[in-house]
């Protein structure tokens, strides 16, 4: 069937697909949303992290293992006795966070109101054998370079940056209710941090075609609050409606660039 994507298009009858990186742009900066989506304009691209996507991929085998039967070792060591991971038939196709819109299958609800086909890539979802309840996660890879590591608390997820990540977990959250799941409001983010402190290197000097790199781990829980999800999603539909490009967010780096170019040319 023919889908709604990329520039957008008022003409269009079908649903107009819109992902949670999408939705965290328009956060972000209002204004570069609306040159992508409306104005039709290519941002310069960025490389992709394949290491954090090698992670990720790491981590979903792991958890793999206990699929529908049991708590992971990881859980059981955290106190999560009554969690495991979630086993669905859709599950990959959760995962496909570039085809989100191919189906009701992947991951994605209708929004009505905004002709939305809102989605994205879940990472995981845990279980609770006791209530039903489910719980979304997100795999997060970071490397703390500095003399000192944070720990790896709630406290890691204070500070400006990471509230892109808890926004992201309330959106899963959102999606996950309106396919018809009962979503506990806590999530978990499953961090691991590269270790570089007092060890000697990574090479194998046995087998030194191969290298090995340790990470800590744990189980950050965040109690999300997906209420402003709706109400964003109306205000991104009117902005698409608006012919008119918005101004930058003070915070935004292409606006920033820009505003320095026009200086620098006068």
């Amino acid at each position: 069937m023919p889908r709604h994507r990329g520039q957008y298009k008022p003409e269009r009858p079908e649903p107009y697909e819109i992902s949670r990186g999408k939705v965290e742009n328009y956060i972000k900066c209002p204004a570069c949303f609306w040159l992508d989506r409306v104005g039709g304009v290519h941002f310069p691209s960025i490389p992709g992290f394949n290491l954090n996507t090698t992670t990720d991929l790491l981590l979903k085998k792991d958890f793999d293992r206990y699929r529908g039967q049991k708590p992971h070792p990881i859980m059981q060591a955290e106190g999560l006795h009554s969690l495991r991971p979630f086993a669905h038939v859709d599950l990959v196709k959760w995962e496909s966070s570039l085809h989100f819109g191919l189906s009701p299958n992947h991951f994605n609800t209708i929004h009505e109101q905004t002709n939305f086909c809102f989605g994205g890539g879940l990472d995981d979802a845990w279980e609770d054998i006791n209530t039903g309840l489910i719980h979304i996660v997100d795999y997060k890879s970071t490397a703390q370079l500095g003399k000192v590591s944070k720990p790896l608390d709630h406290s890691f997820l204070d500070d400006y940056w990471k509230t892109r990540y808890k926004r992201q977990l309330e959106m899963y959250q959102w999606i996950m209710r309106r396919k018809g799941f009962d979503v506990s409001d806590r999530g978990f983010f499953m961090y691991v941090d590269g270790q570089h402190r007092e060890l000697d290197g990574m090479i194998d000097e046995v087998q030194t075609t191969k290298a090995y790199m340790e990470f800590s781990t744990s189980i950050i829980p965040y109690d999300g609050d997906d209420s402003w999800v709706e109400p964003t999603l109306i205000e991104i539909k009117d902005l698409l409606e608006t012919k008119q490009c918005p101004s930058h967010s003070n915070r935004c780096e292409h606006g920033i660039f820009l505003n320095e170019v026009q200086q620098a040319l006068k």
